[in-house]
């Protein structure tokens, strides 16, 4: 995997797996209200990876509890916990100690994840995610505006992008055309080659711009480009915040020439 690819599917998820100590590895299985006091992380993660589309977590809704500040048990979910996206059932990881990176104090979050459709996504209409959490003893409601969209980079001007010319600049547009993400990162991967080429970039909202170096090799390449932003919270009720990422990148098979 390349560095944009690792970044997107890994960097997003794996994230939401805290190394963060807790008290000699206790796990304590905890209500949502007594969860109430922490904070809410969301990744939706979008990646349209040409060599693995169907990697799992490419295309996934992931929320996650922090772990305890104060050196804590590690929470894990009740039995009667529940959690649902857009009124369909998500998977759930109760959480609790683990040994992730080799850390017998380590705790893996409580958390719950959707792998969404793609194809189905690009076909409907943009709307908002809705994510409810419950059990007994409490509801937890996050709302994001906007959020539930196919992201793409679309190709700017004539001809196609499987074709590029050396020296010549081309323009993508990232789509809904209504957010503005950023930075936007460009890099190219030669058929074959060892190491990635990172591409200047130029970006004016949504739009970015780039050349192909003079000294790019006439080959097959992959060119993939990446971009995050935040989602806007309309909601945020039964935690104590909030807050989390999309994130979006897109591989395009092409040839460069003269």
């Amino acid at each position: 995997m390349g560095g944009l690819r690792a970044l997107g599917v890994f960097g997003t998820l794996l994230s939401l797996v805290s190394l963060a100590g807790c008290s000699g590895g206790e796990t304590k299985v905890m209500s949502l209200a007594e969860l109430s006091d922490r904070s809410l992380t969301y990744a939706l993660a979008d990646v349209d990876d040409v060599l693995t589309p169907d990697a799992q977590g490419a295309h996934r809704f992931t929320v996650s509890y922090s772990v305890s500040k104060d050196g804590g048990p590690c929470s894990r979910f009740a039995d009667d916990v529940t959690a649902t996206f857009n009124g369909e059932p998500m998977t759930l990881v109760p959480g609790g100690a683990s040994d992730v990176g080799g850390r017998a104090d380590a705790c893996e979050n409580s958390r719950a994840f959707f792998n969404y459709d793609p194809a189905a996504w690009s076909r409907e209409p943009v709307g908002d995610i809705t994510v409810q959490l419950q059990d007994a003893t409490h509801t937890v409601r996050l709302v994001l505006q906007g959020a539930k969209a196919k992201r793409q980079f679309t190709f700017q001007g004539e001809g196609a992008p499987d074709r590029l010319r050396v020296g010549q600049t081309y323009a993508f547009l990232w789509e809904p055309a209504t957010e503005v993400p950023g930075p936007i990162e460009v890099v190219l991967f030669r058929e074959g080659g060892r190491a990635p080429t990172n591409l200047t970039a130029t970006q004016e909202g949504g739009k970015v711009s780039i050349t192909i170096p003079p000294n790019t090799p006439q080959a097959n390449h992959t060119l993939t480009m990446g971009a995050d932003l935040a989602g806007v919270v309309r909601e945020c009720v039964g935690v104590a915040s909030c807050d989390g990422g999309i994130f979006h990148s897109q591989d395009f098979v092409l040839s460069v020439v003269p």
